[in-house]
């Protein structure tokens, strides 16, 4: 059967703003999204309904409407291509690695501790949607902005991240702003010293490192600035 091409609305993502998630592939019934390379792509146009149950799924806004030339919605192709899935599944997972479900072992203990680990904290609040622009902690700061899992993920992040230092965090997949604007604004309105990034080392929390990359550079400052990323099971990568 010939192809039909046609000029149709049909949905575009941008890659740049995809954090990785996976919710619009989860969103899309008709199997026209994937997850490849950790990134969201349009596998097929005529999987492609133009309906957009996706968009709403989507956190970051990665995913927008055009017109363009583009192969007609072909149903047939959607239903058969879902026998095919439902006849021979997909390997058990294929989403975010950020939901993946992993089992760690447990390390021994070398020696008990002599007495309890003290909290690093020098601030609150310290969810970057809460904390004021203008708090006076954020003078002549060493700010440490970090996403939510850093602290759970590595044993020892109170000491040697969190230390003398401002912390900040955050979800680029759960919260469902871009921290840009709000990062830009405490960087120019205060006299930070430098800026560390503690990040996962899943897809989506790529947008936590661009969201302070774009702040930096939209705020004019140059700031010494560096990124950590930790593994899932607590190692430092880099």
């Amino acid at each position: 059967m010939e192809e039909t091409i046609m000029i149709r609305k049909i949905i575009e993502i941008n890659e740049e703003k995809c954090n990785g998630c996976g919710l619009c592939a989860q969103a899309c019934h008709e199997g026209a999204i994937g997850m490849v390379n950790g990134k969201a792509k349009l596998l097929r146009d005529d999987y492609c309904d133009g309906l957009g149950d996706c968009l709403p799924a989507c956190p970051t806004g990665a995913i927008t409407f055009v017109e363009r030339e583009a192969a007609a919605y072909d149903e047939a192709a959607v239903l058969a291509n879902k026998e095919k899935q439902h006849a021979h599944p997909a390997p058990a997972f294929s989403g975010c690695p950020g939901s993946q479900v992993r089992q760690f072992a447990k390390h021994q203990e070398d020696s008990p501790s002599a007495a309890p680990a003290k909290t690093q904290l020098s601030q609150w609040p310290v969810q970057i949607q809460l904390a004021p622009v203008n708090a006076p902690y954020f003078d002549q700061a060493n700010l440490l902005i970090a996403a939510d899992c850093c602290a759970y993920a590595y044993g020892d992040f109170h000491n040697q991240f969190m230390k003398n230092k401002i912390t900040l965090i955050g979800c680029p997949k759960l919260d469902p702003i871009d921290y840009t604007e709000k990062l830009t604004e405490i960087i120019k309105q205060n006299e930070i010293k430098s800026v560390t990034v503690a990040r996962m080392e899943v897809p989506c929390c790529g947008g936590i490192e661009a969201a302070v990359k774009n702040a930096l550079q939209a705020s004019g400052k140059f700031l010494p600035w560096q990124v950590v990323t930790i593994s899932t099971d607590g190692r430092i990568l880099d």
